[in-house]
């Protein structure tokens, strides 16, 4: 029987999710990939209780997360019931509805019937009474924005969702579905771009929508898909997903273009004491609109290891500015 570790509060830093009372662990557990139907389930138990040993408590889920579509929840619902059923109060649990799901025209983007259906299935498939956060995963071109928002706030009013959420929008959207939910008085909370060293473009865009509606984000990619660890700093191993090509954003020709910049930041990281990915994590967190940043895992060590970042969270001018060198004569990115 798992048994948490009774100090996992002691190092874990806690942020506020913008005006809300609902506050995110700092490092939050993603489970798109290494939670699927493919991986085995014994290590996806050991990095949950790693995670929240730690004093993790955010566990981000999605609908299609897998493989299989849908496999993730059902092996999140396997651990919950039975090693984390205790501390169910203690986690906060998100999932999201708005990527492919199930063939025919309903399990797709943002509809009230695709987003309430989706809830549902997610919930059987995890056994839960309801989720902590619930989140629209993209906008939708083609519905209304305010039925969303709508069928968003009926998963609240149903007691299915605690807060609301939405993912990968625009800062112009952002601000069109805010003004929705405030209409409706939704407890919406949290936008979940993609965010590190390589993709800023959310800093000019989204960002200062967050700022004046006062929300907050928990980024997702934080260390842009493996880049941003010294995972490829002397090649591309034979296991990584480069190398397999498991991941749609992660190529090797991608990692080439990269890995002298990715260099001179490990470089940066070294004067810090930091492993690059400890430096790349805390330099995400540097911005106040990011309460959370989530973190992926194939095994428990490397959420010890990311979780270190909060050992040194502060940079001096001369750090960010050198920084801000290197990634300006990287140029933009925007496939990771």
């Amino acid at each position: 029987m798992y048994e948490a570790n009774p100090k996992r509060y002691d190092n874990m830093v806690y942020n506020r999710l913008g005006d809300s009372g609902l506050k995110l662990s700092a490092i939050g557990l993603g489970l798109w990939h290494n939670f699927g139907s493919v991986d085995a389930y014994e290590n996806q138990r050991a990095i949950v209780q790693q995670a929240f040993d730690l004093g993790i408590t955010y566990f981000d889920l999605a609908n299609n997360y897998g493989p299989e579509p849908g496999s993730a929840e059902e092996n999140f619902g396997r651990i919950m019931a039975t090693d984390m059923k205790p501390y169910r109060d203690e986690m906060v649990i998100a999932s999201k509805a708005g990527y492919e799901m199930w063939d025919g025209p309903y399990g797709n983007w943002g509809s009230r019937k695709s987003i309430i259906a989706s809830a549902d299935q997610s919930l059987k498939r995890m056994g839960l009474d309801y989720v902590d956060i619930f989140y629209s995963h993209r906008a939708d071109p083609e519905t209304n924005v305010y039925e969303t928002a709508q069928a968003l706030d009926s998963l609240v009013r149903e007691g299915k969702a605690l807060y609301v959420g939405i993912s990968n929008y625009s800062g112009a959207q952002t601000e069109a579905i805010i003004k929705c939910f405030e209409d409706m008085h939704t407890p919406f909370v949290v936008h979940q771009p993609r965010y590190n060293m390589f993709n800023r473009g959310v800093e000019k865009d989204l960002f200062p929508v967050l700022k004046k509606y006062h929300k907050a984000a928990a980024g997702f990619s934080s260390l842009c898909q493996g880049l941003l660890t010294d995972k490829y700093l002397n090649g591309i191993p034979k296991n990584s997903r480069a190398a397999k090509s498991t991941s749609p954003f992660l190529e090797p020709k991608q990692v080439e273009e990269t890995l002298k910049t990715v260099k001179a930041l490990n470089e940066v990281a070294e004067s810090r004491h930091q492993t690059l990915a400890e430096m790349a994590l805390a330099w995400n967190l540097r911005k106040p609109e990011l309460a959370s940043v989530l973190v992926g895992a194939s095994r428990p060590q490397q959420l010890v290891d990311n979780v270190k970042a909060l050992d040194h969270l502060e940079f001096s001018d001369e750090e960010l500015k050198t920084i801000d060198d290197i990634l300006g004569k990287q140029g933009s990115i925007d496939w990771a």
